[in-house]
């Protein structure tokens, strides 16, 4: 009797009773075996292909692609199939370790991209597999094929968006923006100037500042294809393009015409280019700096502080991104979104497959020439 009951038991427990025919008992436990599998499937990613990095260097020589392990997904996680991830300059900065912010290492290199939610944790609201994320703000570890983070990490897109574009939206485009919105304000018919407008930063500038009725005069390098690149800022929105060269002149404001005299600069080179700027500004004007490409540093004359009361100041979109703004931040990727879908925001890209990511580096470093931002695809 004893031995009945804790056979009885144990079928129970299985699922199954002790009259339960074999065949059926086959396909109870075989179903409960694969719920079980499922369930625990569903706690941990699949294993990711991984841009890795154990110590600082040229990317070409420290960087590797390797296989990492599962990881956990936790109540309040989201695993993220990654679709698309750029190189930007300043990733390779960090792996360089010249950049002021770092992650530990070894570390898995990118830092914004867009992913489709493979799998959320059972405390994750708001979010469903299948959905288009973005990481914002961007976090170190996108140029890897699946992504564990908490579900504050990430911020849900529009499907229809090109994923080149939603890839991209943050570091480059919404720099332009704040840059635009943040230091003077701008009202239609005002002028700005720029250099290194053939940048991605500097082609955002030129289309936004159209969108709001303000005039762009932009200059760019004295280099092979100068001649298309002013004829490609053209087609963007730009009212005038320069060479550094065709600058050398006395009285630069003696070129703009009717064209107001800029009220603000945005400099992303340093050195001559950003001298540039300050000639160009006008009386009480203000040049905000946002990068540094030439590795000069930005030299400037007594007579511009004392007599045209200009002001220089940085601008660095990390800081930004960790001050509270989280509802402001997402409004804005939206517009920038919004923009892209309906054509009125682009810039050149260059979608590489992520198996070809070794040849996509080499061009991103500049070791093949000038070429559009490289785009990992997945």
């Amino acid at each position: 009797m004893v031995t009945a009951s804790i056979v009885s038991l144990k079928a129970l427990v299985h699922g199954v009773s002790p009259w339960t025919p074999p065949s059926r008992v086959l396909r109870l436990r075989s179903r409960t075996l694969y719920s079980a599998v499922r369930d625990y499937s569903a706690a941990i990613s699949p294993p990711s292909k991984a841009v890795v990095y154990d110590q600082h260097g040229s990317p070409d020589v420290v960087t590797r692609v390797t296989e990492l392990p599962p990881v956990e997904i936790n109540d309040n996680d989201v695993c993220v199939r990654m679709l698309a991830a750029p190189i930007n300059p300043s990733d390779i900065n960090r792996i360089e370790g010249v950049y002021p912010v770092r992650p530990p290492m070894p570390a898995v290199g990118g830092y914004e991209g867009v992913g489709e939610v493979h799998a959320i944790g059972s405390a994750v609201k708001g979010l469903s597999p299948g959905d288009w994320v973005i990481p914002s703000p961007p976090s170190s570890g996108t140029w890897q094929t699946y992504v564990v983070k908490e579900q504050s990490v990430w911020q849900k897109v529009d499907k229809s968006t090109p994923m080149e574009y939603a890839a991209t939206v943050i570091v480059n485009p919404l720099t332009a923006l704040r840059m635009l919105e943040d230091f003077i304000s701008l009202k239609s018919g005002d002028t700005i100037v720029q250099n290194g407008a053939t940048s991605i930063v500097g082609q955002c500038v030129i289309q936004l500042a159209r969108l709001r009725g303000i005039h762009s005069i932009n200059i760019i390098r004295d280099r092979a294809g100068s001649d298309e690149a002013k004829a490609h800022l053209k087609q963007l929105g730009a009212d005038e393009v320069y060479t550094e060269s065709q600058l050398e002149v006395k009285n630069v404001r003696g070129l703009l015409g009717n064209t107001p005299e800029p009220i603000l600069g945005f400099n992303c080179v340093g050195g001559n280019a950003a001298s540039l700027i300050l000639k160009f500004l006008k009386q009480g004007g203000t040049m905000v700096t946002y990068g540094g490409m030439s590795k000069k540093p930005i030299t400037v004359s007594t007579s511009a502080f004392i007599f045209k009361e200009l002001t220089l100041t940085g601008f660095w979109l990390q800081r930004w991104m960790s001050s509270d703004k989280a509802e402001e931040r997402q409004s804005m990727i939206d517009y920038l979104l919004g923009l892209c879908r309906d054509g009125k925001l682009k810039y050149e890209l260059e979608v590489a497959p992520f198996d070809d990511f070794d040849t996509a580096l080499e061009k991103a470093m500049g070791k093949r020439g000038r070429q559009p931002k490289q785009v990992l695809k997945f």
